[in-house]
């Protein structure tokens, strides 16, 4: 049993990664834990009071990865290196073999850890992005270092959506796999990406399975997906043994060999489908809205890059539909959005408070920041939409 407490590391851009791949390096051959850390993050007093840096690592624990807390506070996800080993090797064997990888993304989180522990494993040192303006600098600058015969790179949707629109794609065209995920990926994404000659695969997973588990809808070697009530449950060696200090949450989501998602699914021939979380759905005039349906409508429009679908307080309705949408060019007109949803999925889907952005707020990589999504639509200047049920 270890007594050493877990190594915190400070990772900001590509400042740390080094030191993050010598700890991590160390951390797969039984070395101490690892906790990796944004030193701007706002939250880094409360993680370091939580998670407790200085008190001994639980058995076997070979990385701690703080969770985005988008539904709550921040958890540490205990990751044995075992875990992380059989993550790694169902993903090559998925991929067609080992190769390097290029880290095009924050390295303290699980989807950038295993960027670096897929290298390792391999047998190659991790390229990483560096500090260029422009994504699409900083992905070509890097992978002109790459020298192994195979080479991938991991990306969330809206750098994929950036690099089609603003970047080489000859450059992501000569990656052997490109991975998508931390985020809902819209299929229309996927498809123009492939359709240019990317081979983009989309990913499924979370801190708690090593990250992406389930590839392409259809799960790794070794992975085991059931949906129960309508909920994802995931299973096999990728699973994470917890959550640091955190006894009763650990047994609130993990029993028997199962982890317990907050995402709603079903599984078809095989193969997983994500309809949206079990914890989100906006109840507007006594009807259920699952806001993944409506930015699902919306991304489907021309001219939209992205949107996000949240709930705001209404007197009338208790809740309202409301939208952040983020234009791919030219502005779409809203009535030709508001009409798409009314068509696909019914008048109490339609937003009431809809809002152009330049960007959506984001918290983690790919995860985008909901509460700050709301207080954009709950500022002066949205376009709010009749208040009739059509």
């Amino acid at each position: 049993m270890t007594i050493d407490g877990v190594r915190e590391i400070l990772v900001d851009g590509p400042d740390g990664v080094p030191e993050l791949i010598d700890a991590l390096r160390a951390a797969l051959d039984g070395g101490s834990a690892v906790l990796p850390l944004a030193g701007t993050d706002p939250r880094l007093a409360g993680i370091r009071e939580r998670l407790a840096p200085h008190r001994p690592a639980e058995p076997g624990t070979a990385v701690v990865v703080t969770t985005s807390g988008s539904t709550g506070e921040p958890k540490g996800v205990l990751l044995s290196a075992a875990a992380l080993r059989a993550s790694a090797a169902a993903t090559h064997a998925r991929l067609g073999g080992p190769g390097q990888w290029l880290l095009a993304l924050p390295a303290q989180h699980v989807a950038g850890i295993q960027v670096l522990v897929r290298s390792l494993l391999a047998g190659y040192e991790p390229v990483v992005a560096g500090r260029a303006q422009s994504l699409a600098q900083r992905l070509a600058d890097a992978a002109q270092t790459l020298a192994a015969p195979r080479r991938y790179t991991s990306l969330v949707p809206t750098q994929l959506a950036r690099m089609l629109v603003d970047g080489d794609l000859a450059l992501l065209q000569t990656f052997d796999a490109v991975l998508v995920g931390g985020a809902a990926v819209q299929p229309v994404l996927i498809e123009q990406a492939r359709a240019a000659g990317v081979r983009v695969v989309t990913t499924y997973g979370m801190s708690e399975t090593c990250g992406g588990c389930v590839y392409d809808g259809v799960p790794l070697d070794g992975v085991r997906v059931r949906v129960v009530d309508g909920v994802v449950e995931l299973g096999g060696p990728v699973l994470a043994s917890g959550y640091r200090l955190d006894p009763r949450a650990t047994a609130n989501v993990f029993a028997n060999g199962w982890f317990r998602t907050t995402d709603l699914g079903v599984l078809r021939d095989g193969v997983l489908e994500i309809l949206g979380r079990a914890d989100f759905v906006i109840n507007t005039g006594g009807v259920k809205v699952a806001p993944a349906a409506v930015e699902a409508v919306l991304t489907a429009q021309p001219g939209v890059a992205e949107a996000c679908v949240v709930d705001l307080p209404s007197a009338e309705w208790g809740q309202i539909v409301a939208a952040a949408v983020v234009p791919a060019k030219e502005r779409p007109r809203v009535d030709d959005l508001l009409d798409a949803v009314r068509s696909a999925l019914g008048g109490p889907a339609v937003p009431k408070v809809l809002r152009f952005a330049d960007a959506l707020p984001a918290q983690g990589p790919g995860k985008v920041d909901r509460a700050a999504v709301r207080e954009l639509l709950g500022a002066d200047g949205a376009t709010t939409t009749p208040s009739r049920r059509p």
